[in-house]
């Protein structure tokens, strides 16, 4: 049994079909834009098909067990338990799942919030999280189009989706997102 095949078992018993069927989608997108803009299909395989290893944690055993690692470093993130799934995820990865690759927890750990500095691996997992073809909301199609052309602009949509979503509904944005936005905004203009 390949690496791959071990992962799909033991995500089997731990998360729903849907949630599931979901990784499953965000792996192939990944694995679709990793050869398209030439990054290891394979990290992008491993980080997208458990990007969700901890989402179906019960609130009560994210917050223990974010409480124990130190994972709610800043205000923000404490505030917004549905952020909580990704650093809790890029640890349990590497616990129950034996993923030891930096860039693959890495890609996990931010895939909700986006952050300074991301590369093209944490780029595609936000990205691809975000268009999978389960996901329906207004303007995914335009986004996935975008991803298919331009990694940066697509990120850009897709936070700037994501603040807006925030804003209309008087959530708390992560820093993270903000500054991730800025930042690859201007590098763009410096080309």
């Amino acid at each position: 049994m390949d690496q791959r095949e071990l992962l799909l078992e033991r995500l089997k018993s731990r998360l729903s079909k849907a949630r599931l069927a979901h990784s499953l989608g965000v792996e192939a997108c990944a694995v679709e834009m990793a050869d398209r803009f030439g990054t290891d299909r394979e990290k992008a395989s491993t980080a997208g098909l458990i990007h969700d290893c901890a989402k179906e944690l019960t609130h009560r055993q994210a917050e223990e067990l974010g409480n124990r690692l130190g994972i709610f470093g800043d205000e923000w993130m404490k505030a917004e338990p549905k952020l909580w799934h990704a650093p809790l995820g890029a640890y349990i990865a590497g616990r129950d799942y034996g993923v030891t690759d930096p860039e693959v927890l890495g890609a996990i750990a931010c895939h909700t919030t986006g952050k300074p500095g991301m590369t093209a691996l944490e780029k595609i997992i936000y990205l691809a999280d975000f268009v999978e073809p389960r996901r329906d909301f207004y303007g995914v199609e335009e986004l996935r189009a975008c991803a298919r052309r331009d990694l940066d602009e697509a990120l850009i949509m897709a936070l700037e989706a994501t603040i807006r979503y925030l804003l209309n509904h008087g959530r708390t944005i992560h820093p993270h997102t903000i500054l991730a936005r800025n930042e690859t905004i201007a590098k763009k203009m410096v080309k």
